[in-house]
C-alpha cells in the first residue's frame, strides 16, 4: 500500500532537509541558486547562510514494514511557487507542516492553507534550529490560533530519526481520524 505525504511550510524552514533525512533514495530536490531575482523577496536575515531554494518540489520515499510505502512532496516556501500547491496535494493523505520558531509568520499561510482544505489532515512539526525552539509549543500553538486536537511535534530535520517519528506521528493522526482511516485503507 502507498501513501502521499507532502512537506509544507515556509521559506527556510526546513522542508527539503526533512524529505532528505528520511527517504531511502537519493531524493529529487528541485533546488535552485538563489539569485539577485530574489532579493526583496525572500527574507534572509534569520537564515543567512541558505544559498539555495526549492523551486517545484521533493520527492523522497520511505517503506515501513514492506507494507506501507510513502512518498514524500515537499512544497516550496515561497509565495510566488504557490501556484503549485494545488497539484502537489492533490491525493495526499496527510501533511507535514515545517515551522521555524524563529519566524512563525512565514508558516502562516501553509497553515491557512490546510485549514481551508480540511479534507487533508495535517501536522506542525517545529524545527529546532541549533538545538533549541524559542517558544514553547503551547506558546506556539496559541501564536498561530491551532485547534488543540492538531498535533504539534518538535524535531531536528537533519535527524533521521526525528523525521521519522514526526511521520509516524503524522500517520496515528491520520488514522485516528474516521473519514480519512476510511480512504486510507
Amino acid at each position: 500500500m502507498s501513501t502521499k505525504i507532502v512537506v509544507a511550510g515556509g521559506f527556510g524552514a526546513g522542508k527539503t532537509t526533512l524529505v532528505g533525512s528520511v527517504s531511502e533514495i537519493p531524493p529529487v530536490t528541485t533546488e535552485a541558486v538563489m539569485t539577485e531575482a530574489s532579493m526583496g523577496h525572500d527574507d534572509l536575515t534569520a537564515i543567512p547562510g541558505k544559498t539555495t531554494t526549492t523551486v517545484a518540489m521533493d520527492f523522497g520515499r520511505l517503506t515501513l514494514e514492506d507494507e506501507l510505502i510513502m512518498y514524500l512532496f515537499g512544497t516550496p516556501g515561497q509565495a510566488r511557487f504557490w501556484f503549485m500547491w494545488d497539484d502537489i496535494v492533490r491525493g495526499a493523505v496527510g501533511a507535514v507542516v515545517v515551522v521555524d520558531s524563529r519566524r512563525l509568520a512565514d508558516c502562516f499561510d501553509a497553515i491557512d492553507y490546510f485549514e481551508r482544505n480540511q479534507s487533508i489532515p495535517y501536522i506542525v512539526a517545529l524545527n529546532r534550529f541549533d538545538g533549541q525552539l524559542d517558544y514553547t509549543i503551547e506558546q506556539i500553538r496559541e501564536a498561530l490560533e491551532i485547534d488543540p486536537s492538531v498535533p504539534i511535534v518538535d524535531f531536528d530535520a537533519r535527524e533521521r530519526r526525528d523525521a521519522g517519528r514526526v511521520l509516524r506521528r503524522l500517520l496515528e493522526y491520520t488514522l485516528s481520524r474516521p473519514k480519512e482511516a476510511e480512504l486510507i485503507a
